[in-house]
């Protein structure tokens, strides 16, 4: 069994991001990070946001609005965010606010500024496989992290456990894709999924997406297979000085005696969304025509 070190391979992305944005001359690939409340979570990955568009020399710009902010001024700062010229890309990071729509707000963002990868029509773009789109970080985390661990999907079986439009639907449609790395037969299960550990059983490669903490266990995994796990769950934990530990969607310590390549939670797939979210930058800043 071999482990898929995330940390190692989204920090050899950031190596390289770092020599490119080094040899700019003149404006600087800039990020606006948009975080709306005080949720723990979202504090911490916007700050990790942060210092990692700092370390690659990616300008960031963190916008703070009040969680009592309306749909219609956050409209109106994205709208200002679209229309600044030094601004390349834009994340909105979720959750927001229960009075705010998260899907009308991710189709306000302009889809050249869409770094996150959510606008509708950068989704289109990843069914059409138009290059010019941005694919969500996850996903395209994922393809990257299999490429460099020579994981070629041509021909192989790959299973999406979850069908999210964050990770299940589009890591499917770039597993399908007619390019070098691609070229799986791909199957999609979810929870209403019928004799869902015979399907996961067939699977070369099992993408676990369905966000709950160790529901793939041994049995739903052939011998070989390449497994990686998108999950990151809060499991209650009194002997942890934080009160939980942290675990993702496959029960790691009985599945990873069976597969040829794994990857960890934490330290796995998270590491490199950041990654690919700072590559999306650096792409937009690219495709503005450098401005």
């Amino acid at each position: 069994m071999q482990l898929i070190d995330g940390n190692q391979i989204a920090q050899a992305i950031i190596a390289e991001l770092k020599t490119e944005v080094s040899a700019i001359n003149g404006r600087k690939p800039c990020i606006a990070l948009v975080r709306v409340g005080d949720d723990a979570a979202s504090i911490s990955y916007v700050r990790k946001k942060e210092k990692t568009s700092q370390e690659i020399g990616i300008t960031s710009r963190v916008i703070l609005p009040p969680v009592t902010i309306s749909q219609d001024e956050i409209f109106a700062l994205i709208d200002q965010l679209n229309a600044d010229l030094a601004v390349d890309g834009i994340l909105v990071q979720s959750p927001l606010p229960k009075h705010i729509d998260e899907v009308a707000v991710f189709r306000r963002v302009s889809p050249e500024k869409d770094v996150d990868g959510f606008n509708t029509i950068n989704l289109g773009k990843v069914a059409q496989e138009d290059p010019t789109g941005f694919v969500a970080c996850t996903p395209a985390g994922i393809m990257e992290m299999l490429a460099r661990s020579g994981v070629d999907l041509k021909g192989r079986h790959v299973v999406v456990l979850g069908r999210s439009l964050i990770v299940g639907k589009p890591v499917a449609l770039l597993a399908l894709q007619k390019k070098a790395g691609a070229n799986g037969t791909v199957t999609i299960c979810h929870s209403q999924t019928a004799n869902l550990p015979a399907i996961t059983r067939q699977a070369d490669v099992l993408i676990a997406a369905i966000g709950r903490a160790e529901f793939v266990t041994a049995d739903m995994v052939k011998p070989g297979a390449v497994v990686i796990d998108v999950g990151i769950n809060r499991v209650p934990d009194a002997t942890k000085k934080t009160g939980y530990r942290l675990t993702g969607d496959v029960a790691f310590q009985t599945v990873a005696p069976l597969c040829s390549q794994i990857t960890p939670v934490p330290g796995g797939v998270g590491p490199m969304t950041v990654a690919m979210l700072m590559s999306n930058t650096v792409k937009a800043w690219r495709q503005s025509g450098k401005r």
